[in-house]
């Protein structure tokens, strides 16, 4: 467990989904935009912010070699936290091959299980929630392969200039990657970080289990422990949401409101 010690004017907060770079780097711009706008409002009042998984839509580290773009967020995140605010990343489905270019580069730990957290005295349990619970079993097989060490030294073999390019129409193309059938609320007895959830927290309790990865936000009491609650922070393409962590609680609010502090209000029919 990881302890936190964060004043208690201070707010903790949590993103996830972002897909930078796709559809095309084009489209992607006016995204990275308003997620920029984002970084800067929240640095005054920030104590820590979590990154849970799938910032950019493609990412692979070659040995010296990382992808163009996106020097605008990597920019700001590295001036967050050379002005002391602690980051933390949280590798997704996305982003699985990273490996020490943001530890090095920027000084944010790297993360490619879920890790458990204590903050404000209560315990978070995160991830970004890909491959966890029952079913998802063609990502899972599909999951070995791509981090199989032989499959990404293959990998490493193609010019970036093929290889970036080829990755990019793949996560677009594939939906077991794309991600596009995670946007689909299946039920509460069918989600299966629900019912990971609902299993984890009676065998190791925590107040509160965040995910990324279904692109639906919510919030949502579990059943086999009714003062843990499931989160899901939802994504930056449609919902534009975030998690905010205070001394008081947590909410999730979504930056496409005029006013921060204002809860984000679901849309009924995602389970919330």
């Amino acid at each position: 467990m990881i302890t936190l010690e964060i004043p208690a004017d201070k707010k903790v907060y949590f993103t996830s989904d972002h897909h930078f770079g796709a559809p095309t780097r084009e489209k992607s711009l006016p995204r990275e935009a308003l997620f920029l706008k984002w970084l800067n409002a929240i640095e005054e009042d920030a104590g820590a912010l979590f990154i849970v998984g799938d910032l950019f839509d493609f990412w692979f580290e070659y040995k010296k070699v990382v992808p163009k773009g996106f020097v605008r967020i990597l920019g700001k995140l590295a001036q967050m936290r050379d002005n002391g605010l602690p980051i933390y990343f949280f590798v997704g489905n996305h982003d699985l091959w990273m490996e020490d270019y943001f530890e090095e580069e920027l000084g944010i730990p790297v993360f490619h299980e879920p890790r458990v957290f204590k903050i404000f005295d209560k315990t978070l349990f995160i991830g970004h929630g890909d491959g966890l619970g029952p079913g998802d079993k063609g990502y899972k097989r599909m999951k070995k392969v791509f981090t199989n060490p032989f499959s990404k030294w293959l990998f490493r073999w193609l010019h970036p200039d093929i290889g970036v390019r080829l990755a990019e129409y793949l996560s677009v193309k594939n939906k077991l990657i794309s991600g596009d059938d995670d946007a689909k609320y299946l039920g509460e007895e069918n989600e299966w970080l629900i019912l990971y959830a609902n299993k984890k927290v009676s065998e190791q309790f925590a107040d509160y289990f965040i995910f990324g990865h279904r692109h639906l936000p919510m919030t949502l009491p579990l059943k086999n422990n009714a003062n843990a609650l499931y989160i899901n922070l939802g994504d930056w393409i449609q919902y534009f949401t975030f998690g905010v962590l205070t001394s008081s609680g947590f909410a999730l609010n979504s930056f496409s409101q005029t006013d921060l502090s204002e809860p984000f209000l679901p849309k009924p029919n995602h389970g919330v």
